[in-house]
């Protein structure tokens, strides 16, 4: 029995995505992030954004062009999304229809200013009606939260089956308060401690690991300071509990992944107690004076797959057991 079995009991096991998803607009820093990405490997997602990135009366002809990308050559592995107009949007159903004509390749579709699960589930219909015709069944979704409903209902969407990420989007949430949350909370260190701002994030991310599911940090809007973007990975993922983060500027995708990743020391450590608990028949070991059990084995097996996503080369004892899990994404050996 594989060791994921062992270890999970059956049940579905936590997605597992790329620690960033970089978001891109205009057509030549669409192209852009794709040359970075088969650069690179799929070390992190691409969105291409059809909300932001259209310009007003040319939102047919963006939607086009992002099916197109998605369907090229270029989209070498398959992790590349879109984010579509919003629900109430004119542009919405045909954003759809366009996009998901790339359905084969395309990553996921992400869902703005949403106000509730039903919501979400009436695109997900939508969705999967194009989706079906193009081949595709089951195509990932991912959700924004950044109005009041969507954060009330944050948990009831992270249960649908096709919903596998929740995104903070912090400055719709901001500006939804109008003016009862200062500007500054938009930003460090005011989005790490302001009450409203705190609890959104802390919904969000424990909506997720309720259901298994990714939470996605939100953008940082420093772009000519790296150091910014990084520790604000940092505090995402040790304070808050996140597993992803978005980019906005392609220098910041190597910080935020490197802050998501774990530490080698951290994976060295996961390799030895996961090699010692597989010869145990992943029964109760002692590990330098340490109890370890499943649930101890859990946590280390996700640290494992983690280094893997962010392209880290494993020890050789644990190769074989990592290489053979199915929770997260396929890539290639870079």
């Amino acid at each position: 029995m594989h060791p994921s079995e062992v270890l999970f009991q059956g049940n579905r096991q936590p997605l597992l995505l790329p620690a960033c998803d970089h978001y891109a607009g205009a057509e030549k820093l669409m192209r852009k992030s794709i040359a970075l990405q088969q650069e690179l490997g799929p070390l992190f997602d691409i969105t291409l954004d059809c909300e932001d990135g259209a310009s007003a009366g040319n939102e047919e002809a963006h939607a086009r062009l992002v099916a197109e990308l998605v369907a090229s050559a270029d989209n070498k592995f398959s992790r590349i999304g879109a984010r579509v107009h919003d629900i109430a949007s004119p542009h919405f159903a045909n954003d759809v229809a366009i996009i998901c004509g790339a359905a084969a390749k395309l990553a996921y579709i992400v869902l703005p200013k949403v106000h509730g699960a039903a919501e979400v589930a009436a695109a997900i219909e939508l969705i999967n009606r194009h989706a079906l015709a193009a081949g595709r069944a089951d195509l990932p979704v991912h959700v924004l939260i950044e109005t009041h409903g969507a954060l009330r209902e944050a948990y009831a969407i992270a249960a649908l089956p096709q919903v596998e990420c929740l995104s903070f989007g912090i400055m719709d949430f901001v500006s939804a308060h109008y003016g009862a949350i200062p500007g500054n909370a938009m930003r460090t260190p005011g989005q790490f401690s302001h009450p409203l701002v705190v609890r959104a994030k802390l919904e969000i991310a424990a909506a997720c690991h309720a259901h298994g599911k990714v939470p996605s940090h939100n953008v940082t809007t420093e772009i000519k300071d790296t150091a910014v973007a990084a520790n604000d990975a940092q505090r995402a993922a040790a304070e808050f509990g996140f597993t992803r983060m978005w980019s906005i500027h392609p220098n910041q995708i190597k910080p935020v992944i490197k802050a998501f990743t774990p530490r080698l020391s951290e994976v060295n450590e996961a390799a030895t107690i996961l090699h010692e608990a597989q010869l145990a028949q992943w029964g109760p070991i002692a590990q330098n004076g340490r109890l370890h059990d499943r649930a101890s084995y859990r946590y280390y097996w996700t640290v494992l797959q983690r280094a893997k996503l962010a392209g880290l080369a494993l020890p050789e004892s644990v190769v074989a057991l990592i290489n053979g899990s199915s929770n997260v994404h396929p890539q290639e050996t870079i």
